[in-house]
């Protein structure tokens, strides 16, 4: 009865308890365990498929047991179930270790690399196999000895460190609470986002208001407060967190250390100078140099556009707000106004016609549009009430599905992601496993009888991880390891996803997903074309700062001895490439959870790269209509469907018919 080792289409997270984790483990790695065994036995000829038909049966049910037990951690957080996860993890990544590392099966495969079926197998299999024995190289296959041993120690540890970074992110973000009594503290602060802190404080027993760390609290606050010392204060708290300016035992500042210490051991135990390049072996980019270089260039085009949005804000600040000294907790603030007086435009106005129960529908009228399917909301078990399972549909065949969580929430990781919950793959008994994602955001929840309002940046966030959705579940790829986004490059996985956010800009798509929270009108063409206006504003200092993430990123792993440093590397990274300074207290890096839980390390960079590839596909919709059904079936055909069958500037140019072209980029950042 473990739900857990339910042979069945969809995971009962309903069911699932922290005491059905042990148990279920104790099965399926025994299972794993034998399927391994038996396929370096004398048995198991050195064949493709027969090898498939062996191994990934075993180890796809291992992985959806695992992956449900890491989604619930990251969405419905409790203790009993962290203690669950971090009690299994370390046999979990043991497991996979030795897996990626047998030196039987590395040998297996070889066999069939050099046997005479290789030239016989389909495209799509020819390149699992290559990343296959690639990833063997990558996992320790060739090393011996103690090297071995120390090399699945570093992983155990590893995986370790990471779980402990997210779990100290979250409980420092959930710990924190700003109480406040004085309504005249909130001036600005939009009615809505009061009438959720009225509510919070209500709920724990308070009078006034309780502010959070959440980004539905947070950054409407940030950008709309009056009260400078709330700001400041709440600034301070989130770029703060697990830091060493709070509870030591949340403090990341060890961890990072210890991680990039454990990475770049690693990366000489297998060869490499640094960890950031084994970390690129599996990438486009091909060199560490090659993205410092390209981050840089970026940069650079960015800087004097940059210096002069620097410039305006501080004139601004002076001239209207009488703030002389600009400081990071100001910056959101002062741009806000300076949007609505520059432009006569509110981020609170344009928030009043994007609910959530408007946007989904426009959403998924869109794709179905573009990409000839058809959304349909199902049932199914979930983790929490406010959780949608839908299906997608191609004529009368189902092709997918997907989970949609949107609202923040106590014990759910904060920022917004896609996740694979089930991979399309066809079964060694003919059968086709179709995929399921996880999309999860952390918008504002309804209060009361008022809908959820998304800004429009939450809009763009959705669509965002739509595109990553998209990718995974259109897939027609049956070849489980480059189904989807799997064996997709990590710099060009962001594609499909940056893709979809130029939608969000087009006037006869937000005529489709708009409405007034009172009204239900649909968005002004003039507040429309104010929006437009202000689309590039502060543009170069955004592209900066995602610069800022990517330099710090690679020169982590890039440079000898920066463990040690960290935070010396950040305060470089921001005096070479921010014209806006942080104080001196500023430690986003202890929060920075792409880069030491979230699989980014030494990818950061892979924002920018895949956008050049993003804005240069999008031009071709430009070209023929942003709804030309032509364009939408060979972005599917050439993009989504193939997943990681084939290396991601082959689809580019299946799509583009030519290779990228950075001037895309730059135009639609606002900097050509």
């Amino acid at each position: 009865m473990n739900p857990l080792l339910q042979r069945t289409e969809l995971p009962d997270f309903a069911a699932i308890r922290p005491e059905h984790v042990g148990p279920a483990l104790d099965v399926l790695l025994v299972d794993a365990e034998a399927a391994l065994e038996r396929a370096v036995g004398p048995d198991v000829a050195a064949d493709y498929d027969v090898l498939a038909a062996v191994l990934d049966p075993a180890l796809e049910r291992l992985r959806s047991a695992w992956a449900a037990v890491g989604h619930l951690q990251a969405v419905a957080d409790t203790p009993e179930l962290r203690a669950a996860h971090a009690a299994n993890q370390p046999r979990v990544i043991d497991f996979y270790t030795r897996l990626g590392a047998d030196a039987r099966l590395f040998a297996k495969y070889q066999a069939v690399a050099a046997g005479p079926g290789a030239a016989q197998l389909a495209p799509a299999q020819r390149k699992a196999l290559a990343d296959a024995l690639r990833n063997f190289v990558l996992g320790g296959a060739e090393l011996q000895g103690a090297a071995r041993a120390r090399h699945a120690a570093i992983h155990d540890r590893a995986g370790a460190l990471s779980q402990q970074f997210g779990d100290h992110v979250l409980d420092a973000t959930d710990a924190f609470s700003l109480w406040v009594a004085d309504e005249a503290e909130l001036d600005g602060v939009p009615d809505d986002v009061r009438a959720a802190a009225r509510t919070a404080a209500a709920a724990a027993g308070r009078d006034g208001w309780r502010l959070t760390l959440q980004a539905p609290c947070y950054v409407p606050v940030m950008q709309f407060a009056r009260h400078r010392p709330l700001r400041e204060a709440i600034f301070r708290a989130y770029n703060t967190r697990a830091s060493e300016f709070g509870p030591a035992a949340l403090d990341n500042g060890p961890l990072m250390r210890e991680l990039l210490e454990l990475r770049h051991e690693e990366a000489a135990l297998l060869g490499h100078d640094t960890y950031a390049h084994l970390a690129l072996v599996p990438k486009m980019a091909r060199s560490p140099g090659e993205v410092l270089a390209f981050v840089r260039d970026l940069a650079g085009r960015a800087r004097p556009h940059a210096k002069r949005e620097v410039a305006d804000m501080r004139e601004f600040a002076t001239r209207e707000l009488g703030l002389t000294d600009l400081q990071a907790w100001d910056r959101p603030y002062v741009a806000e106004q300076m949007r609505q007086a520059c432009y006569a435009l509110s981020s609170q106005e344009v928030k009043q016609y994007f609910t959530e129960r408007r946007v989904l529908p426009g959403l998924f009228r869109l794709v179905e549009s573009l990409f000839g399917v058809a959304i349909r909301e199902d049932s199914a078990a979930v983790w929490h009430d406010s959780v949608r399972f839908y299906r997608v549909w191609r004529g009368s065949e189902p092709v997918a599905a997907f989970y949609l969580d949107l609202h923040a929430r106590a014990g759910k990781r904060s920022g917004a992601w896609m996740d694979d919950c089930r991979a399309r793959w066809r079964r060694p008994d003919g059968s086709l496993q179709l995929p399921v994602a996880h999309l999860a955001c952390n918008f504002a929840p309804p209060v009361g009888d008022r809908p959820s309002l998304l800004s429009h940046d939450d809009v763009i966030t959705l669509f965002h991880e739509f595109g990553h959705g998209l990718h995974h579940m259109l897939t027609q790829v049956d070849e489980i390891a480059v189904s989807g986004i799997s064996g997709v490059e990590g710099d060009a996985v962001e594609l499909p996803s940056q893709f979809m956010e130029n939608f969000c800009w087009e006037w006869d798509v937000l005529q489709r997903l708009t409405g007034h929270v009172e009204t239900g009108e649909p968005l002004p063409r003039a507040l429309f074309d104010r929006m437009v206006a202000a689309r590039h504003f502060q543009s170069a200092l955004q592209l900066l700062r995602q610069c800022e993430f990517a330099l710090f990123d690679m020169r982590l792993h890039a440079e000898p001895g920066a463990a040690t440093r960290v935070q010396q590397v950040a305060d470089e990274t921001s005096a070479e490439v921010s014209p806006l300074p942080p104080p001196p207290d500023y430690r986003f890096g202890n929060s920075f959870t792409h880069l030491f839980c979230g699989g980014y390390a030494a990818g950061y960079y892979g924002y920018a790269w895949a956008e050049v590839l993003s804005a240069d596909a999008y031009g071709a919709f430009e070209e023929a209509g942003v709804f030309d059904a032509a364009t939408g079936e060979r972005f599917r055909r050439q993009i989504l469907e193939v997943g990681g069958s084939r290396p991601a500037l082959e689809s580019f140019r299946a799509f583009r018919g030519r290779d990228p072209q950075i001037d895309a980029l730059l135009r639609h950042q606002g900097l050509a």
